[in-house]
């Protein structure tokens, strides 16, 4: 009896104790590695080349560049389209999260509740899958990427990862896939074309936006007009 007791306890504090402790620590550094290093792929990059295997066309456009290669315009439009309370949050927008479930219970068209730094931490640690458990990674990668990036980190790997159509990661592949330029030269209209395509980065296209595209990016605009943006986006 003592002896079944015995393996009995040890076994609860593996399950109870050290794994929970071995996912904090692993998932502590990977956070603070991800700090200074860009991640080498996403799990939405693996989730869409699987999903696109039989497609001889289709191929993953993902090039990392620093923040201060990015054009202030798309990190400016992506504040206003996604997140127009990131300065201000911690990780959080409870206000939108609330419309978003009110709207939810109303039945009405749901755009999601979701800030940049819980896309951020959605994109880079999660899979896409809709279900609680994903949900309650999301919550405890975007507390810590809040408290151990900050900020700009957090945009710049957003505005790196954050799919922009079928294949393109990040501003830069963008610029190149759809203007033949790169991330430091994307325009206003230009960021503001591909910041209306995210809710719908497979459906839309910044190059051939229709009314609805254009009309957004033309709302997106004037957004950023209302928001007090910080030197640093600038690249100051």
């Amino acid at each position: 009896m003592a002896k079944k007791k015995n393996i009995l306890g040890r076994f609860l504090r593996l399950v109870l104790l050290w794994i929970p402790l071995g996912f904090i620590a692993l998932t502590f550094l990977w956070v603070l590695l991800l700090k200074w290093i860009p991640p080498v792929a996403t799990p939405l990059m693996v989730q869409r080349a699987m999903e696109y295997r039989s497609d001889k066309d289709f191929k993953t456009h993902y090039k990392w560049v620093s923040y201060e290669h990015i054009s202030a315009e798309m990190a400016r439009a992506v504040i206003a389209s996604e997140d127009n309370l990131f300065f201000d949050h911690d990780g959080f927008d409870r206000k939108a999260i609330k419309q978003a479930i009110e709207d939810k219970k109303a039945g009405k068209a749901q755009r999601g509740g979701s800030s940049i730094s819980q896309q951020t931490a959605k994109n880079v640690f999660c899979t896409h899958r809709r279900d609680f458990i994903r949900k309650g990674f999301e919550t405890y990668f975007t507390l810590l990427i809040e408290w151990m990036w900050g900020k700009q980190r957090i945009l710049e790997v957003y505005l790196n990862v954050a799919e922009m159509g079928k294949g393109i990661y990040g501003a830069q592949a963008a610029a190149e896939a759809y203007w033949n330029e790169s991330a430091s030269e994307i325009t206003r209209r230009q960021a503001c074309l591909i910041a209306a395509c995210l809710p719908s980065p497979l459906k839309r296209s910044p190059v051939k936006p229709g009314t609805y595209v254009s009309r957004q990016a033309n709302v997106i605009s004037s957004r950023e007009n209302n928001i007090a943006y910080p030197d640093w986006i600038y690249h100051k």
